[in-house]
């Protein structure tokens, strides 16, 4: 045989060499990640009436964006030692379920969800019930979260719902995302009898976002859609939702909450809830405690909005205008003191320049929270080197 021809012959077996390592790696890999996965005991779950499913309670499988274990009711946001701390609206917010997901993986055809909401009113006058109240369901496909199905509530206070059916075979990974704007008594996972249910693998540290009612969710039409939602799931990482509409305004008692914390990075999106002198006053002194007890912790400061009107009236346009040269003065003084670990996202990004991405000048639409997603996602893979 010529030369050549061995020459070929040694090109393919190295070729055919590094498949077979590759596919073993690969293999390996797949083994570790089921060794991860909790299967769920059946005995756990209580079967429906007709039998058509076996429910597992949500807290069973493992329920992401609960950043405190001691709360007064599971799907609370803050602690129970929180209720004599913070402002009263403030802890009132903090029993939505805005941000959580319950992260699990299944080889079910079908999957149903059974919910009890702690608020009779389901909607607001410009933001839907599905988001306000309802579930949202995606799927990992192919390394990609894709939407698949949305939990309508129609009654109170307790729904049930099939959220997908014809499930291709096999196991496949689910986030089920829960209310934004009302809080949860009880949530369970349906599933045929026979199929499996097993709690995710490991996840990194989750970030943590806290803010207004922009963070807080509204007015998304579905829970997967408010910014943090669309984040967590763009980046890989959990999400803690510490919005709270109307009352995201940097109170030195919610710092010291956050700072108990330990995250891969703060996001700091109070702008819309506070005035310029109050921006002042606060950002620094808010940022420089959360560095004291986080050295390494990155921290996003985020502009405040462009509000829509503001691009043809002038006093909308100044009102931003003020606050956002107040955030830019409390940065420039944190960089100017040495403090590490900060990144910056303008405000006039956040939504885009045609109007287009609020239902009232000031409240994204899914398109605006998409903008903002994709505004904010820069700085987060820059701070988490991604």
């Amino acid at each position: 045989m010529t030369r050549g021809g061995w020459r070929t012959i040694e090109m393919m077996l190295a070729v055919v060499a590094l498949l077979v390592a590759t596919w073993t790696y690969g293999a390996h890999e797949a083994d570790e990640a089921r060794e991860e996965l909790v299967r769920l005991d059946p005995n756990m779950a209580a079967p429906s009436p007709g039998g058509e499913f076996l429910w597992y309670d949500a807290r069973a499988v493992g329920v992401e964006g609960r950043a405190w274990e001691a709360t007064k009711s599971f799907y609370d946001r803050l602690p129970a030692k929180a209720e004599t701390v913070v402002r009263e609206p403030v802890w009132k917010l903090s029993l939505h379920s805005a941000g959580m997901a319950v992260h699990f993986v299944s080889d079910s055809n079908r999957i149903a969800a059974r919910w009890t909401v702690r608020n009779g009113n389901l909607a607001m006058p410009h933001m839907p019930a599905t988001g306000v109240s309802g579930l949202d369901l995606y799927v990992k496909d192919q390394g990609v979260w894709r939407w698949l199905g949305t939990g309508r509530p129609d009654q109170s206070p307790t729904n049930e719902k099939t959220l997908a059916t014809d499930i291709p075979h096999g196991s496949h990974e689910y986030l089920l995302y829960l209310p934004l704007y009302n809080g949860i008594e009880s949530l369970a996972i349906g599933i045929p009898k026979g199929a499996a249910l097993a709690k995710a693998p490991a996840q990194p540290k989750p970030l943590c976002m806290y803010g207004t009612s922009i963070t807080h969710g509204g007015c998304a039409s579905r829970p997967g859609m408010a910014y943090p939602a669309l984040l967590g799931r763009r980046l890989g990482y959990p999400v803690i939702n510490l919005g709270f509409s109307g009352n995201g305004t940097m109170d030195p008692e919610m710092g010291e909450l956050l700072a108990e914390l330990d995250v891969s990075a703060y996001v700091l999106d109070c702008a819309p809830n506070m005035d310029p002198a109050l921006l002042s006053e606060r950002v620094v002194p808010f940022v420089l405690a959360l560095r004291k007890a986080r050295p390494e912790t990155p921290i996003v400061l985020v502009e405040n909005i462009a509000y829509q009107q503001g691009a043809f009236l002038p006093k909308s346009r100044e009102s931003y205008e003020n606050k956002n040269q107040a955030v830019r003065a409390a940065y420039d003084t944190l960089m100017a003191e040495g403090i590490g670990g900060l990144f910056y996202v303008e405000g006039k990004t956040l939504l885009g320049t045609d109007g287009e991405a609020t239902v009232d000048g000031t409240h994204p639409t899914d398109l605006g929270f998409m903008r903002m997603a994709d505004a904010l996602e820069p700085a987060l893979r820059r701070c988490l080197g991604l």
